[in-house]
């Protein structure tokens, strides 16, 4: 996969991009929002293949990097992660309202950074690899996700869900495992910012346990989100 990555700091740049090279990605490195849009135009201006996924460092020298997710969301729908210190909630809610699809905190561990990465590309990935997961279904134990029809089943038997349920389980599904933020399933889920929405979001994976009978299969993870938990399906 190719990866954009956006990084003022050049030592920072070298070490992070010798990890994802060992991972099997080709890295290529912007030191600002300027070479950081340069870089992108080729796929929107000559019909080149886009990146994979950008890695946004929000201190740039030249330009607020917020400023920059909103002008790569103009040109491409490449997914987004914005690598940052800024920890505060507002902050990560402004991010994915300017269009990010991910919100990293530095200090961060590499794994969870490449379980993002991978989380974020297998989603929105483009052309034939997303038509064939739009053909296929998604089978996490003794559940069955049908994405074409929206059709979910639990050994066989149908399961009646509500519209935002089977997108918040199809979500969770397809990285079972991985940790989704609550700010980061409200996006994605309900298309809004997480103030206000997160009593929502409770009451919805509380029915899915209901539904599935599988009070195990979606994990709260304590202050950070929910994952979908393979062995208990």
């Amino acid at each position: 996969m190719r990866l954009l990555l956006v990084e003022d700091d050049d030592h920072v740049a070298a070490a992070l991009s010798a990890v994802l090279a060992r991972h099997g990605f080709q890295v290529t490195h912007a030191r600002s929002g300027e070479e950081a849009l340069h870089a992108v135009l080729p796929a929107v201006t000559e019909g080149k293949p886009p990146f994979g996924v950008i890695l946004l460092d929000l201190g740039l020298p030249d330009q607020d990097g917020y400023q920059v997710c909103g002008k790569i969301r103009k040109l491409t729908a490449t997914p987004v992660i914005m690598v940052t210190a800024r920890s505060d909630v507002r902050s990560r809610i402004h991010g994915l309202n300017l269009g990010a699809d991910d919100y990293v905190v530095k200090p961060y561990d590499t794994g969870e950074l490449l379980a993002r990465i991978h989380a974020v590309s297998r989603r929105t990935a483009p052309g034939e690899e997303s038509a064939q997961a739009a053909d296929s279904a998604l089978r996490i134990g003794a559940v069955t996700i049908e994405l074409p029809t929206r059709r979910v089943s639990v050994d066989g038997a149908d399961v009646q869900l509500t519209r935002k349920e089977f997108d918040l389980l199809a979500l969770l599904a397809q990285r079972p495992g991985v940790v989704f933020r609550r700010e980061q399933i409200i996006s994605e889920v309900w298309r809004t910012s997480w103030e206000g929405t997160g009593r929502t979001l409770e009451v919805h994976v509380a029915s899915l346990r209901s539904k599935l009978r599988m009070p195990d299969l979606i994990e709260t993870v304590r202050g950070v989100g929910y994952r979908l938990v393979a062995s208990a399906a």
